[in-house]
């Protein structure tokens, strides 16, 4: 995130994790279609440095293992201003 620890970034973050919920929670073919364009998702290139989005390669890889199983939230918390969430499926 760009903007650890400015206030002004926690919508963006937020934005951003709340598409992610919704994405991770959806259908899974249409889960699958919203992780692989994450990249449009709103506030996506402003929540990940250029270059650097490796973090969310470990939720892709798991999203992509899940196959049909559905998909939840389970953790969210605001560190240094920005939100962080955890998922798992089954």
């Amino acid at each position: 995130m760009r903007g650890y620890g400015d206030p002004r970034f926690s919508p963006i973050s937020d934005t951003f994790d709340a598409w992610l919920t919704h994405s991770i929670e959806s259908e899974p073919f249409q889960r699958h279609a919203l992780l692989r364009d994450w990249d449009q998702a709103p506030s996506a290139r402003l929540c990940h440095p250029p270059h650097q989005e490796e973090h969310l390669l470990p939720l892709m890889v798991i999203a992509g293992a899940a196959a049909q199983d559905a998909g939840r939230k389970v953790f969210s918390d605001r560190v240094m201003e920005t939100t962080l969430s955890a998922f798992v499926f089954g």
